[in-house]
């Protein structure tokens, strides 16, 4: 099967769950599915439902799409996302964007947990992410393009919308949250990085790093859908500090920064809407 027909089939599929009309996405990353709580009048679906939609196996990454109201906006909202290193092709990775693209979202917020390159930026600090660095060794939109969806060589000038940057960053200073701006580096994993890595990372510019994100904002990017991306500093990253770097720390940090990520994005949102 084609895969536009894979994406049309799981698109059918979701317009029959729910009437409403998702104006946004969210996508939560280790540890923050709390959110979902927040939204009024559910509708949740798992991913073991949805035609072709893969299935996350990484831990704290629940696996269930909840579509409702959250800030007085029809939203829908992805408990979890897939990475490259689970085994998925780019194009399944970047699946559920096409499918949302295709209910009709015009805003996506990405949100990660990422290892610290810069020293200014602690564990627990969040991030709004200003740029990126594909350091996968590959791209979602290899292969042939449909011109119906984007062109063929979309621009990346601007990924992460600056207007969106500049409303976290007013929501931010609402909530008494502090923010910090950066440009992540993502790496395929699941291996951590090496000091080494990291050290040519900071030399290139980055100021986090992780193992998502950037295939989902390249493919919202090219089907014209505005982007904010939200990172929160897990733990610091290899050779940084001199401990041994743990999937676990990543969620525990996380589980302690999730009221407060909620929280940002909540204010934001509502800052959007306004």
């Amino acid at each position: 099967m084609l895969y536009s027909e894979k994406i049309s089939e799981a698109f059918i599929f979701l317009s029959g769950k729910t009437d409403q009309k998702p104006k946004r996405a969210i996508i939560l990353g280790s540890g923050l599915g709390s959110l979902a709580e927040s939204v009024e009048d559910p509708i949740v679906v798992p991913y073991r439902d949805i035609p072709y939609w893969p299935r996350s196996t990484a831990p704290g990454h629940a696996g269930k799409l909840v579509f409702g109201n959250l800030e007085g906006v029809p939203t829908v909202i992805m408990q979890g996302r897939v990475h490259y290193y689970e085994g998925y092709s780019m194009e399944e990775v970047v699946f559920p964007v096409r499918v949302l693209g295709m209910l009709g979202i015009k805003s996506l917020i990405v949100t990660n947990a990422s290892g610290g390159i810069n020293t200014d930026i602690p564990p627990g600090g969040i991030v709004a992410i200003q740029d990126h660095i594909n350091f996968m060794g590959t791209n979602p939109l290899i292969g042939e393009n449909d011109d119906d969806i984007g062109p063929r060589f979309p621009d990346m000038t601007e990924a992460y919308d600056r207007e969106y940057i500049q409303k976290l960053e007013v929501a931010a200073e609402k909530e008494n949250i502090k923010i910090n701006k950066g440009t992540y580096i993502a790496f395929s994993g699941p291996s951590f990085e090496t000091p080494a890595e990291i050290r040519m990372a900071e030399a290139l510019g980055a100021d986090i790093v992780g193992m998502s994100t950037v295939p989902e904002v390249i493919t919202a990017s090219h089907m014209g859908i505005r982007v904010c991306g939200i990172s929160c500093v897990a733990n610091a990253a290899a050779g940084i500090s001199k401990n041994k770097l743990t999937h676990q720390e990543v969620l525990d940090t996380m589980k302690n920064s999730s009221a407060s990520i909620c929280r940002l994005i909540s204010a934001f949102l509502r800052e959007i809407r306004e």
